[in-house]
């Protein structure tokens, strides 16, 4: 199973639940260029009429200070690892296996496939983690 692996900075910002605050934040990256990759948004479970939106990538001052302005901040605290590879069936399932039988435990999985490619984001707790599942996938690392 050939795979691309590499960590990826991942920002995140506050996002009211209302209409339209999520595209206030996206046009506001849109506007300073940003090509983004990946986007999660979702509600907040534990504070009503809030939510949070993550994105990578962002890159250059102008990106990174159009994100600024509107709230966005690096997840320091989540360790990100794009995955990229030929679409197969199962092929998530053997991603989380090996990592699985390394021992490693995620803190998130977030994927999508377009024609034959799937990209995969992996989040972890540590950087640690996240340098041992690029070193794993990319096959230079041995499972447990």
């Amino acid at each position: 199973m050939a795979l691309m692996a590499e960590r990826v900075d991942v920002w995140a910002a506050s996002v009211e639940d209302r209409p339209g605050a999520l595209a206030t934040k996206l046009s506001a990256l849109a506007r300073a260029g940003a090509n983004l990759e990946f986007i999660v948004a979702r509600r907040s479970a534990e504070k009503p009429g809030a939510g949070v939106v993550f994105v990578t990538p962002l890159v250059g001052d102008r990106e990174i200070a159009a994100a600024s302005d509107v709230g966005f901040v690096p997840a320091h605290s989540l360790h990100a690892v794009r995955v990229e590879g030929a679409n197969k069936p199962g092929v998530a399932a053997k991603i989380t296996e090996r990592l699985a039988q390394a021992g490693m435990n995620l803190r998130g999985l977030t994927a999508g496939v377009v024609g034959r490619k799937f990209i995969l984001h992996l989040a972890f707790t540590t950087a640690e983690q996240a340098n041992k599942a690029v070193k794993l996938l990319k096959g230079r690392a041995k499972a447990k």
